[in-house]
């Protein structure tokens, strides 16, 4: 007789492809006021998010992931060519911030992406962020003028 299948550990984080049911969950991730304002990213309505995704889902240069938490759809994390650079982007729901996920996200993601430079983008006031990137070994490259929003923002490199 086997045992019954048991929820996944808490802490237990990992990636897999994003699936369209995912969507919802990151509609409602980047529509939380702080965490717009944390990412100096301004939320989207439903029809042009949706609309969004469905270009990055179709794009096969882009490597998109679900990051899940205990079973649970925590967020996604991206990485995407723009301006001859490879980017990485990541985007997790308010109540998996401060636990360690998105640490152990980007680890795992960066055993997918092999590419090297490379750089994430991310606002100065976003400490949380910053510290992700520093323990990923992500160093700063630059610091961006204050843009019309008023946002301050740093460029981190991660190098072979």
């Amino acid at each position: 007789m086997s045992a019954p299948p048991s929820d996944p550990p808490p802490g237990l984080v990992r990636l897999r492809d994003v699936d369209r049911a995912d969507l919802s969950h990151f509609f409602d991730h980047q529509n939380d006021p702080e965490a717009a304002r944390m990412a100096a990213f301004p939320a989207r309505e439903r029809e042009p998010f949706m609309a969004h995704w469905s270009k990055i889902l179709a794009d096969d240069s882009v490597i998109k992931q679900t990051i899940l938490s205990g079973g649970q759809v925590a967020g996604n994390i991206v990485a995407f060519e723009q301006g001859g650079r490879r980017l990485v982007g990541y985007w997790l729901g308010r109540a998996f911030w401060g636990q360690g996920v998105a640490t152990r996200a980007l680890l795992a993601f960066l055993g997918l992406v092999k590419k090297r430079p490379l750089y994430a983008h991310v606002a100065r006031h976003n400490l949380g962020s910053i510290r992700v990137l520093e323990k990923c070994g992500f160093v700063l490259l630059s610091e961006e003028p204050v843009d019309a929003e008023g946002v301050e923002e740093l460029v981190y490199v991660l190098e072979g």
